[in-house]
């Protein structure tokens, strides 16, 4: 059986490279943090983190710290939906600026 690549290397290689499946990502973390499922919506956002500005970068842009990003999309963290929204404008701009749009 061959090798294949790391899930997320892949997924960080097609961000990187698509910018329309990066924004793809971005909208179904948010679909699935309104439908009730943050746990998958955290999962995207993680990824989707690391294959672009990497969580340095938007806790800059947050004005938070590091270890407070890395702990609002972690398994099980629970925080208010205000923390969440300032988190997705933040990574969506990241993204807009990473892709050129």
């Amino acid at each position: 059986m061959a090798l294949t690549r790391d899930f997320k290397e892949t997924v960080a290689a097609r961000v990187q490279s698509d910018p329309a499946f990066a924004q793809a990502l971005l909208d179904e973390a948010i679909t699935l943090f309104v439908n009730g499922e943050p746990e998958s919506a955290k999962l995207i956002l993680r990824d989707l983190v690391n294959a672009t500005v990497g969580f340095e970068a938007l806790a800059d842009d947050l004005s938070m710290a590091l270890g407070s990003v890395e702990a609002i999309l972690a398994d099980g963290s629970s925080r208010n939906s205000a923390a969440r929204m300032r988190r997705g404008a933040a990574t969506r701009r990241q993204v807009y600026r990473r892709s050129g749009s």
